[in-house]
């Protein structure tokens, strides 16, 4: 099940973009990484930003809805 990603401003659909654009396929591997990268280097606050990116991804690839629909 896929749940919406916390989003704290329209740069990170920009970094999600930019990946899924760079990476394809292997955009939420790339996001991953980076969070891995900031986490091991202590930087909180970045591996919770690329964490959320990660999911964001996985929300764009998705062909199924998320969130309430009418």
């Amino acid at each position: 099940m896929l749940t919406f990603p916390y989003l704290a401003n329209a740069a990170e659909v920009a970094a999600a973009a930019d990946l899924l654009s760079s990476f394809g396929e292997e955009a939420g591997a790339e996001a991953a990484l980076r969070a891995a990268r900031s986490r091991d280097l202590g930087n909180h606050i970045h591996f919770c930003r690329w964490r959320q990116i990660e999911r964001l991804i996985a929300v764009m690839r998705s062909e199924q809805a998320v969130g309430t629909v009418h």
